[in-house]
């Protein structure tokens, strides 16, 4: 599946955060396992109401998945999602563009 342009600009824009980033780069070391709530509360040190908003983004934008086991909700990176993001960056790579310039010349 290709990322379009407005997904990935939220993408990144979620990933523009210290906290939302310092969330996720905890996720992607936890793995696949993912963390709980509590744990990544308790690793980061920051307020609960501070991490639920930010989940909330990164959970929105795709970068994380969350799924309830038991009194616990668990969090994981959603690996699928940013390596789309990063597709989506090298799509373009050195397809070649010409400064503006020199568009309008002759060769």
């Amino acid at each position: 599946m290709s990322m379009d342009i407005d997904t990935a600009a939220r993408l990144f824009a979620e990933l523009g955060n210290r906290t939302r980033l310092d969330v996720l780069l905890l996720l992607i070391k936890a793995g696949p396992e993912g963390l709980s709530i509590g744990d990544i509360q308790a690793e980061l040190d920051i307020p609960l109401s501070t991490l639920s908003f930010h989940l909330r983004g990164l959970n929105g934008a795709g970068l994380i998945e969350q799924e309830k086991q038991g009194r616990s909700v668990i969090c994981r990176p959603n690996f699928t999602a940013m390596n789309e993001a990063m597709q989506f960056l090298k799509r373009e790579c050195c397809v070649g563009v010409a400064p503006k310039a020199r568009r309008g010349q002759a060769a």
